[in-house]
């Protein structure tokens, strides 16, 4: 071997370590918050409701290291049956959260950036429009813009999710009863010269562009659009994203037919692209604590089914140390992309049997069409 191949193999091998290591961050949880432990009913009674909360880029990973920052226990932990979803999309190993969201909300594996557009092409009807197709009411609840990946794929239709000002110009035909986000700036002042505002309001939706405003509005369609972008981060915006789910709970649970809502945790997924430890930490204990009080709800209504999962992994993060007497973690971000690590299912209630197991991110909507259609007129005893 000549001295510049040696030369070459030797800097190889060395490669790795010279590479720079990320950094670890650290995270102190000051005041943990109580969980208690919420009874399961009766698994085998028959599904009327069905509540789909999806912690955008939410692994087990991320999952660890809320539970050690809240000493050791977290809401999550009460839903006793467990699964793993595979998160690939039609055109790529690693999905993005469109192609995801589409899976969970259609039941079909699509090109990556679609938008409940399956890969020929056609529109696809999602989890609320099957929903209401059985004469239930329904309802989407996010902390991001409605335009953005995982709220489009339940309401509207599109090949590109970034098209922002197209995915919100479908919400005035989407068969949602309850709609609660962010993203207000693509409603007024569009290209377009659409207000869909005021379009929803014709099509007998109560309208607020706060939260504040909303808490005053009576039960029936309602759009809450709580910030011009995404929502802040709970150290900001407060039990807003808790305060959302409860009122939509209250709002479609008057549905003698029953409902589907989907929560969305969308900001999870923002904090851990930017490899903001703290923020991303925040919206995991935000979205466990809003967990707590639909497993609650769940608990005293049976014949409700709850399902928590992810639709991918987000930031490569690392769990590398801490204590859990403390509150404290150490962790480490290896990316600021997502990957395609296979995500945990939780399921919990009427019909969470089905979720145990391994399978594709499309069997969460397949196993939530199965229960509504086993509950289908069928009264809980």
């Amino acid at each position: 071997m000549t001295s510049p191949l040696r030369l070459l193999a030797f800097a190889l091998l060395l490669a790795p370590s010279l590479l720079p290591a990320a950094e670890n961050q650290r995270f102190i949880l000051e005041r943990p918050y109580p969980v208690a432990e919420i009874p399961e009913p009766d698994r085998s009674l028959p599904v009327t409701n069905v509540i789909l909360m999806i912690g955008d880029g939410m692994g087990i990973h991320h999952l660890s290291a809320a539970w050690a920052a809240n000493r050791g226990r977290l809401f999550i932990e009460n839903c006793p049956v467990t699964g793993i979803s595979k998160t690939w999309c039609a055109d790529k190993l690693v999905t993005d959260s469109a192609a995801a969201g589409t899976a969970m909300a259609t039941g079909t594996k699509t090109l990556y950036h679609r938008v409940a557009v399956c890969p020929k092409g056609n529109r696809l009807d999602s989890l609320v429009d099957k929903a209401a197709d059985m004469g239930k009411s329904t309802g989407v609840i996010a902390t991001c813009e409605l335009n953005d990946a995982t709220p489009a794929s339940f309401c509207a239709n599109n090949e590109k999710r970034s098209d922002a000002y197209g995915i919100i110009g479908d919400y005035p035909r989407s068969r949602a009863d309850f709609i609660f986000g962010g993203g207000g700036k693509y409603f007024t002042q569009r290209p377009d010269g659409r207000d869909i505002f005021q379009e929803m309001q014709a099509q007998g939706y109560r309208v607020a562009r706060s939260w504040e405003k909303a808490g005053a509005l009576p039960s029936g369609k309602t759009l809450v659009v709580a910030a011009p972008g995404n929502l802040p981060p709970p150290s900001k915006r407060g039990d807003v994203f808790r305060q959302a789910a409860v009122k939509a709970l209250d709002t479609l649970s008057r549905n003698p037919n029953g409902f589907f809502l989907m929560i969305e945790g969308s900001n999870i997924d923002k904090a851990a692209h930017s490899n903001n430890l703290e923020e991303m930490m925040e919206e995991l204990l935000d979205f466990d604590r809003t967990a707590g009080a639909v497993l609650d709800w769940a608990s005293k209504h049976p014949g409700t089914l709850v399902v928590i999962t992810a639709d991918h992994n987000t930031g490569a993060f690392a769990l590398t140390g801490g204590s859990r007497e403390q509150g404290e973690i150490t962790g480490r971000f290896g990316s600021g992309s997502h990957d395609g690590v296979a995500v945990p299912v939780y399921a919990f209630g009427a019909g969470s049997g089905a979720f145990t197991g391994i399978y594709e991110n499309t069997a969460i909507f397949s196993k939530i069409m199965d229960a509504f259609k086993k509950g289908a007129g069928k009264p809980v005893r």
